[in-house]
């Protein structure tokens, strides 16, 4: 389950970018990857209501992946009917099917968690020991798709993999649409066929709205070492999605020089697989953060996070894809582990440290409503903003003044990790807990 949940969206999530430039959408790629953070607000809690008291989670689960497939395979015949290399026909009715197909997917996140949950637990297994193994094949099956979508190609009827650059390979096509969808509609079958029932409980007592939506862990707010974390979530929540819509089609962008070593080269070539290397990083961070938090505690751990994003960004800024350039790209991928991971992870433990037992589930949906909702769909629009004042699409590539686009990003996670470092301070229980 888990490893499908992540592939469905690793089909697409990394080299979309590059896909709406030749369709003559290059200019909203922000937007499409901010319409993930809007949904991100509402989607997940009102799922989450349904799940908890009319429909069992795995087949909630099932039922949002058929309709998030349905819409996504109508993306790809849209595509198909506009043909390779061509503008789509109908901008306005793609980008509503690709909306309509996130606002269903994105729920599934949190439902593929409550089924994974529900079931270990009514086996008599351990969901702190017993779950991380399984969730790290969610990413396995995310770099899976990516690496497929990276090499497959689809020309005059015939299907072939290939490492070579190829106009009609799927990281550059509609196909990378098709392949999500059809993976949404297995999941879908396997949700129905082959889970287990996860019965719903029953609860004695009355739950008011604002609790169900969780808004009560808005009262947070209110101390001041919640209220600057949860800030700063959301700032550094604006450095998430930034590299996941732009960096496919900078990598790819290289293939407009008229040097044919860099033109040609691997990283312009495989802009998909080479930014792979992220997702492998961050698996393997998850490994690391019980033995730094221990060591250095929470802060600090967030702080390497914020640190690691300026790395992140610059390393992309002053990068070639032919050597020793390409060393820079590879850097960056492997710091997106701690970049992602030491804050979102260590973060969650931050909440669950500090918060009251009850409001702790709410005060998570804050937190990545925050991060993921917030911070990411506002990050995602200005960094839109950027990146179209500096460059522009030309013969299918977005070309311009890169470098300066992600100082600028750099930049920002600097001053947000030095004002971080200065400003929170997390109490001393919370710090030795």
């Amino acid at each position: 389950m888990n490893f499908l949940e992540f592939a469905v969206w690793g089909a697409y999530l990394t080299c979309m970018g590059n896909y709406l430039g030749v369709v003559g959408l290059g200019d909203k790629i922000s937007w499409f990857y901010a319409i993930q953070g809007i949904v991100s607000l509402f989607m997940p809690t009102l799922m989450g209501i349904v799940a908890d008291k009319y429909i069992q989670p795995q087949r909630l689960l099932g039922l949002c992946h058929l309709l998030a497939g349905g819409f996504m395979l109508g993306c790809w015949g849209m595509g198909l009917e506009a043909g390779f290399g061509n503008e789509l026909t109908d901008k306005t009715a793609f980008i509503a099917l690709y909306t309509l197909s996130v606002a269903f997917f994105m729920p599934t996140i949190a439902l593929a968690n409550t089924t994974a949950f529900t079931i270990l637990k009514s086996n008599g297994l351990d969901t702190v020991k017993d779950f991380p193994p399984i969730r790290v094949l969610g990413t396995v099956g995310f770099i899976l798709t990516m690496w497929f979508v990276n090499c497959a190609v689809w020309e005059d009827g015939a299907f072939t993999m290939t490492l070579a650059g190829n106009a009609h390979k799927f990281q550059y096509t509609y196909m990378q649409f098709f392949v999500s969808g059809v993976l949404s509609i297995v999941l879908c079958l396997y949700c129905f066929l082959c889970l287990p029932q996860c019965k719903l409980d029953k609860k004695e007592t009355n739950v008011s709205l604002a609790e169900s939506l969780g808004l009560n862990a808005f009262r947070l707010f209110k101390t001041r070492q919640m209220a600057l974390f949860f800030i700063f979530s959301a700032l550094l929540g604006m450095c998430l999605q930034v590299t996941n819509g732009f960096a496919g089609p900078f990598l790819t962008s290289f293939k407009a020089s008229s040097d044919p070593a860099i033109a040609d080269s691997f990283a312009a070539d495989n802009a998909t697989l080479l930014t792979s290397i992220s997702q492998i990083s961050e698996a393997l961070c998850i490994l690391m953060i019980p033995f730094f938090l221990k060591r250095y505690g929470i802060k600090v751990v967030m702080l390497m996070s914020m640190f690691a994003w300026v790395f992140r960004f610059g390393f992309f800024g002053i990068g070639l894809p032919t050597m020793p350039g390409v060393i820079m790209f590879i850097l960056s991928c492997i710091v997106y582990g701690v970049a992602f991971d030491f804050f979102n992870v260590s973060g969650g433990i931050f909440v669950d440290q500090v918060c009251e037992p009850s409001v702790k589930a709410s005060a998570q949906g804050l937190f990545m409503m925050m991060t993921n909702g917030v911070g990411a769909t506002i990050g995602t629009l200005a960094a839109g903003e950027i990146v179209n004042h500096f460059c522009q699409w030309e013969n299918g590539y977005l070309i311009g003044d890169w470098t300066t686009s992600w100082y600028i990003f750099s930049a920002f996670a600097l001053i947000v990790a030095v004002s971080f470092a200065l400003v929170f301070h997390p109490e001393q229980s919370s710090s030795k807990s």
